[in-house]
């Protein structure tokens, strides 16, 4: 075993995707802190109510966010690794892209928000928030450090962030600041995040100056990420839909509810897209070398996927009450029923983020496309049988079906994605765990 080990730390290749993966996890698990410690309180001091107006302005807004990066984000860090020397085109045109329909975007957004009538401070915050689709476009520079594995600079920005903005936050609720202002809060940590990033890339001797548009790439782009659009819509949509379904069939009070639990739900998504994110360079650079050795990579991240969702999901659907009575307080009374359904829905979306990497190794986005439209629709129409008859609840359960729909039962409709329904189900009934038993 030590010998092992010693071979692994001696391999460059190995150790450069574990000290990025590790920085990576560092800010995750600092962001977890802080939204169990500060966020929790920023829900404790806004309440079910003011939190579920916030919560579903979140939710509203979000869905435009996702149409405007135009699903350029996972391709991008694709096309970075196998194309370093184009970089400054294909970020330059992703930029513009991703900029020009956040503008497109936003105008339609602020036509929605004119047709909800909603109360003008709700309509404010949506207002607020829709600022953030103009400085998401930074993003690129994310996938540049994703595609070269060197995360180091824009974590440490980002954990600076974070410091500042949960101060901010501590201020509003020590000096009683209305709800407004914690909506100007989370527009100034995307700001923040956006300058970190342009910051960091410069100090990497690279510059935003360098940056160029071709048309030519951009139609190739987009010919090759209109399912990755499709695919981001759909997603952002089943993930969104339910909060503002609970707002339109209840009242904000239920949304806040809701939205409290989804929260400490969701808290652990980012382990997925960590480990999928920093080890898809590897998996990109075996299928080009060795197909056994990149089947046997991808099947054993399904299986790593299996068990950390099931070491969270099981503990926390005996514990959920427990946990929101000393996270939240007796006025989320319903928020612990809420998780203990809503955590199994990790499991799949675990395995859902590494079937997407497979699929973008494939290059099969088109069949992707159909299988989250399915769980899309699956969602919107279980929130509308559920949520009038079992509110809350059956919005987390109308979630926890349509993921496994989405991700485990929709592959099998398609020839070519039934191998990665296989490689699921392969790793959720623990094949390779038993084998080493033995």
């Amino acid at each position: 075993m030590l010998k092992k080990l010693i071979e692994l730390k001696n391999n460059s290749g190995f150790m450069k995707y574990f000290k990025n993966t590790s920085w990576l996890m560092i800010e995750k698990i600092l962001r977890i802190v802080a939204a169990l410690t500060i966020g929790a309180w920023v829900i404790r001091y806004l309440g079910p109510t003011d939190y579920g107006i916030l919560s579903v302005a979140q939710a509203f807004v979000g869905l435009f966010i996702a149409f405007s990066s135009l699903g350029l984000d996972g391709l991008l860090a694709r096309e970075l690794v196998g194309n370093a020397d184009k970089k400054n085109t294909l970020l330059g045109t992703a930029f513009v892209m991703q900029t020009l329909g956040s503008t497109i975007l936003t105008g339609f957004l602020l036509i929605a928000i004119y047709f909800r009538q909603e109360d003008s401070l709700s309509s404010k915050i949506m207002l607020i928030l829709a600022l953030m689709t103009f400085v998401n476009s930074f993003n690129v520079i994310g996938a540049y450090f994703q595609s070269i594995v060197k995360s180091k600079m824009p974590v440490i920005t980002s954990i600076v962030g974070l410091v500042i903005s949960s101060l901010i936050k501590v201020y509003l609720i020590l000096n009683n600041f209305s709800l407004i202002y914690f909506a100007y809060a989370l527009l100034f940590d995307t700001v923040f995040l956006a300058l970190g990033l342009i910051y960091v890339y410069h100090k990497s001797n690279e510059s935003l100056f360098k940056w160029k548009f071709s048309s030519s790439l951009a139609k190739s782009l987009i010919s090759d990420s209109w399912p990755l659009i499709m695919n981001t819509i759909f997603i952002s949509i089943y993930v969104r839909i339910d909060q503002i379904m609970i707002e339109a069939f209840m009242e904000a009070e239920f949304a806040g509810q809701y939205s409290a639990a989804v929260n400490l739900s969701q808290a652990w998504y980012f382990i997925p897209g960590i480990i999928s994110g920093s080890l898809f360079p590897a998996i990109i650079n075996a299928k080009r070398s060795n197909e056994s050795l990149y089947k046997d990579r991808l099947q054993q991240l399904y299986d790593l996927m299996v068990v950390i969702a099931l070491a969270i999901a099981i503990p926390m659907t005996f514990l959920s009450d427990w946990v929101v009575s000393i996270i939240y307080d007796d006025q989320f009374y319903l928020t612990g029923g809420v998780l203990s359904i809503h955590i199994w829905s990790g499991v799949f979306v675990f395995l859902g983020v590494s079937v997407q990497k497979w699929i973008l190794a494939e290059n099969l986005q088109r069949v992707s496309t159909f299988t989250r439209f399915i769980g899309m629709a699956a969602n919107i129409i279980l929130n509308y049988i559920l949520i009038p008859t079992y509110g809350i609840y059956g919005a987390a359960f109308a979630t926890l079906f349509s993921q496994a729909i989405s991700v485990l039962f929709a592959p099998l409709l398609f020839r070519k994605t039934r191998p990665s329904f296989f490689m699921m189900i392969k790793a959720l009934s623990f094949v390779n765990l038993f084998k080493k038993i033995r």
